[in-house]
Formats: structure tokens, sequence, C-alpha cells
């Protein structure tokens, strides 16, 4: 078949586009068949067709699989845009109305009693026809959520010395930026002054208390104490901040922990800014592309930042 001459050729189908997205997500035909509902074969003869829209190769076979060709994950950079500017279009016509529906918003735990109760009590007040559902996962999971769809909107962290690469398909909007502070027994001699990172050789030998569960807590000890010329010895892992705390209360062991994680009122532990150096934790806000002006994630987002304009009601 002789291909059209690009401008006899028909604009890229929608659905097509999002099925080249979807394969470069999720890597196989069966995985985007599985995700979508059509049928394996459905996924390839669609995806023939886009090519024969676009009128170059989008796929190349590797074994039993296929991978995007250059072009390919060209397109879908571009498609990433198109259907974020098709969603945020829709968003925006359908506007007017009290924001209605339901919300899903996963959080990292520390975040959940300071930003997202507050959140969910404003929003019963102000949006009663918003239901907000909440989940609380890692930042590595809540990206998983979002890429998926299982979610719409995610509170996530990550150190400025640790960055957390946010997929293309995602949109993220920064909340707030903390100090970073080592942990120390209160009776540590230098417990009243700061740390310069070549200083943390001090507890070259210490016990430290890093998180049970996600890997940037790791991986920020593990650096700042690789830039102070050591490799750390991880004593303990906890989720929970008052757990942090109360070892390195005891002696235990010391921790780095954001501005966050202090503890009001604590006597048994002291906590010494840290070195610029050694950067600062950051948290947003993430939606997928396109999805802020839905109505609902517009109201819930307003809520989270404060943003009157962002919510409707600037």
């Amino acid at each position: 078949m002789t291909p059209l001459p690009p401008a006899s050729r028909p604009l890229p189908d929608l659905g097509r586009l999002r099925l080249l997205v979807e394969l470069h997500r999720l890597g196989t035909m069966a995985a985007v068949a599985a995700s979508t509902g059509y049928g394996t074969s459905a996924v390839s003869k669609h995806l023939g067709v886009l090519e024969a829209e676009v009128g170059v190769p989008l796929l190349r076979p590797v074994g039993r699989r296929v991978r995007l060709t250059p072009a390919g994950e060209r397109l879908v950079e571009h498609a990433v845009k198109i259907l974020a500017a098709v969603q945020e279009a829709q968003a925006e016509l359908r506007g007017g109305a009290e924001p209605a529906g339901r919300v899903r918003l996963a959080s990292f735990f520390t975040a959940v009693e300071p930003v997202v109760l507050p959140l969910l009590v404003r929003a019963r007040e102000r949006y009663p026809l918003i239901e907000v559902e909440t989940y609380e996962h890692e930042p590595e999971h809540t990206i998983d959520l979002l890429r998926s769809g299982s979610i719409d909107l995610g509170l996530i962290y990550h150190y400025s010395l640790v960055p957390r690469p946010v997929p293309r398909e995602l949109d993220a909007r920064q909340l707030d930026e903390q100090p970073l502070y080592l942990a120390v027994p209160a009776d540590h001699p230098d417990a009243g002054r700061p740390v310069a990172l070549a200083e943390l050789r001090d507890f070259a030998t210490t016990g430290w208390i890093a998180n049970s569960r996600g890997t940037d807590d790791d991986e920020l000890v593990q650096r700042v104490c690789a830039i102070a010329g050591f490799t750390p010895r991880i004593a303990h892992r906890m989720d929970s901040l008052h757990l942090v705390n109360s070892l390195v209360g005891a002696g235990l062991g010391v921790a780095v922990l954001a501005e966050s994680g202090i503890e009001a009122g604590r006597t048994d532990v002291a906590f010494r800014p840290l070195d610029p150096l050694a950067g600062t934790r950051r948290t947003s806000l993430l939606a997928r592309a396109g999805q802020w002006s839905w109505p609902p994630v517009a109201a819930v987002t307003g809520l989270i930042t404060g943003d009157a304009a962002a919510d409707g009601t600037g």
C-alpha cells in the first residue's frame, strides 16, 4: 500500500495515541490489553493503523515483544501533551457547576496529620459534593498509582540530594521545602550547635536510624556520610517518626530528620541543624498531566495549597 502524502493523512486517532502511551508505560501488548480491556490482537491492529496514520514505523520487534522506535518514543512525548490538552479543555468546558465527584488522594505518612486531615475537614465544609478518598503510601508507590490511574492526586517528598524523577505523564507542584537536622541524644557534648558534614565522622561508629519502607531516607544517609568519608551502619529501621525520636533519645542511634520530623517538647533529643550541603526535603503534589483543571481536582488542590484561584473561590 502506497503511503498517503503527509498533507493527505488523517490526524492520529486519540484512542490509538492512548494505546501507544500505555505501551510505552507498560511495556507489552498483553499488559496494554489487560489495562484497557481490548484484546491483544485489537491493540496490535490499532497500533498498526496508527503507524499508517503517521506514516512512519513506530514499533520494532525484539524477540517475542515489540519496542518503540525513536519515532515512536517521540510520538509518545507529543501524545502525552495532546491528551493532556484535550483533558484540560474538556474539564474547562464542563466547569461552572459546583465541583462534584470522587478525588482519590495518596500521601506519605508524616503529611497525613498536618496536611490531609485539615484538608478533609475543609473539603467537607466547602465542597459537600466532593468525596475525598485518602490512602497512605510511600512516594514511589504513590507515583505508580498515579501512572496507573488508581488515584488522582499524590503527596510525595524527596531530598534535593536524592532527586526523584517525575514521569513525563505526571505533573508536579512543589508545596514546601524544609531544612534537615541531625537528631542526637540531648546529652551529646555538641548537642547545642549545628553540624558540618565533615563532623559526621564523629558518628562513624554510631548506629544510624533509617526508614523501614521507603529507600530515599537510606540513600540520603548513605550520601551525606559518604561526603563525610565513611559508610554508616544502619542499626534500626522505623517508619514512625515518634519511634525514631524515642530511639535517639534512648541513646540507640542518630537520625537525619526534616523539620517536620522534630517532636516538640522532647527533652531527651537535640536537633542539630545540618550543613546546607546536605540539602533539603521537598514536598510536592502530583497529578496526571491535564488533570489539574478537572473541577474536583482543582478544588482539592486549592485547599491543599491555599490557592483560592485554584479551587475556584478566588
